[in-house]
């Protein structure tokens, strides 16, 4: 469960009765223009006025039908820059798996009909966005996936685009399984396999703060493995942008098991906040569990405040030092508050790695996911891939939707449309 509490307030919706009227209008206005044109000037002829009259009505009804009606308006038109597809729809996709679900919709193995390439096509619901007021933060995931196509353990997205009742993010598809899946299975990793991925997952955050973004919600659900056995993080759904090195932020957000102190006590928190979710994730991957873990929200947020680290001793000294430095409770003394990665990439734990080396994916993942190919499914649960896969998804919205919301999400996705240029695949 994620917790998110930023709002804003959606533009007023169009009223069903109110569309209705203006439709049966603007179709009155067609009829009239489908008699015999001869006739119709004729009669107006005999009547300057009468002329004038008809003339100024049908106009502003046309004009005001185009505003409030169903029809897209141009700021919603899809444009994919250098593509021989310039309006990419639904259609283009055939949806084939559920591969992962969230609170606004729905994550779906998909392959392009043009060019036969898999991708994992996020489709979220407007509908459920709007009704919880969180459309910044899919504005914001929008705007953080733009900037992370070049990073090498960060999720990259090709393009998005939206109908008037969905929003699509055509995203690398990532079949190695989230790390969450494959420690169910294990229950926790050996220590080295942990460092290899708590040295990429710090290398995708460092990235992310050299940009000014704080991730904020770190966990093994969002963290995925590729086809070799890479780390790829993924969902930025709740990034904060514009977060200067010192500077702070104070939305209540995040998930129960990995919120920070400062968070829970809703004091302004900084880019540290990322440091102790990394130090929270090691935890688990080297004890099955969270740290201050307990079924009992309450109790568990009593532990993350007051509770003292305890730390079993079947780890290297390495690895005590680093997680009770990135578990810190004072922010102003965890690891990572002075020089941010640079502090975590020297720390002794991770001196076998070359940071080079892991950068350029040169060192052999300690784990092989062994897929097959883009339809070998074995790393996903079952939960998701057993669900049929909805047909609204690839199909045009009904009407009755559109014109029931259309005013009301053309404004809150304004620009939500994107394809990069073509130098973003060089």
């Amino acid at each position: 469960m994620t917790i998110q509490t930023e709002t804003s307030v959606p533009a007023p919706p169009l009223t069903y009765s109110k569309t209705r009227g203006l439709v049966a209008n603007l179709s009155a206005f067609m009829k009239q223009r489908r008699m015999g044109l001869n006739d119709f000037i004729q009669k107006l002829a005999t009547n300057s006025y009468a002329l004038s009259v008809h003339v100024c009505v049908y106009v502003h009804v046309f004009i005001y039908v185009c505003m409030h009606s169903a029809v897209p308006s141009p700021s919603q038109q899809i444009n994919l820059g250098p593509s021989s597809n310039p309006t990419a729809k639904p259609s283009d996709f055939n949806f084939l798996k559920v591969i992962g679900k969230g609170s606004f919709g729905k994550v779906l193995l998909a392959r392009h009909r043009g060019d036969d390439k898999f991708y994992a096509v996020k489709v979220l619901q407007k509908k459920a966005i709007l009704k919880k007021k969180e459309e910044k933060h899919i504005m914001s995931e929008r705007n953080v996936l733009l900037k992370n196509v070049k990073h090498p353990f960060l999720v990259g997205l090709h393009y998005s685009f939206q109908t008037a009742d969905k929003l699509y993010f055509v995203l690398d598809y990532i079949n190695g399984g989230e790390l969450f899946y494959h420690l169910q299975r294990e229950r926790c990793f050996l220590e080295p396999r942990a460092r290899f991925y708590a040295a990429e997952i710090a290398s995708a955050l460092g990235y992310l703060h050299s940009l000014n973004i704080v991730y904020r919600d770190l966990k093994p659900e969002n963290i995925l493995l590729d086809s070799q056995g890479h780390i790829i993080l993924t969902d930025f759904g709740l990034c904060k942008e514009n977060i200067e090195p010192n500077g702070t932020t104070s939305t209540f957000c995040g998930t129960p098991e990995y919120l920070a102190p400062e968070v829970l006590h809703k004091q302004p928190y900084d880019r540290t906040v990322d440091w102790w979710c990394l130090g929270a994730v090691l935890y688990e991957m080297l004890y099955g569990l969270p740290p201050f873990y307990s079924r009992n929200t309450a109790e568990m947020y009593d532990n993350i405040l007051n509770k003292p680290l305890q730390l079993k001793p079947n780890i290297s000294n390495a690895a005590r030092h680093l997680l009770e430095g990135l578990l810190q409770k004072d922010r102003t003394k965890r690891l990572g508050c002075t020089d941010d990665f640079t502090e975590i990439k020297n720390h002794m734990f991770f001196s076998p790695i070359n940071w080079d080396d892991l950068n350029a994916k040169k060192l052999t993942p300690p784990f092989n996911p062994n897929v097959t190919g883009p339809n070998d499914l074995r790393h996903f649960d079952p939960e998701f891939t057993d669900e049929p896969v909805p047909s609204s998804i690839g199909c045009s919205p009904d009407s009755a939707l559109v014109t029931a919301s259309i005013s009301e999400a053309a404004e809150a996705f304004l620009g939500f449309s994107y394809a990069p240029t073509m130098d973003s695949y060089l």
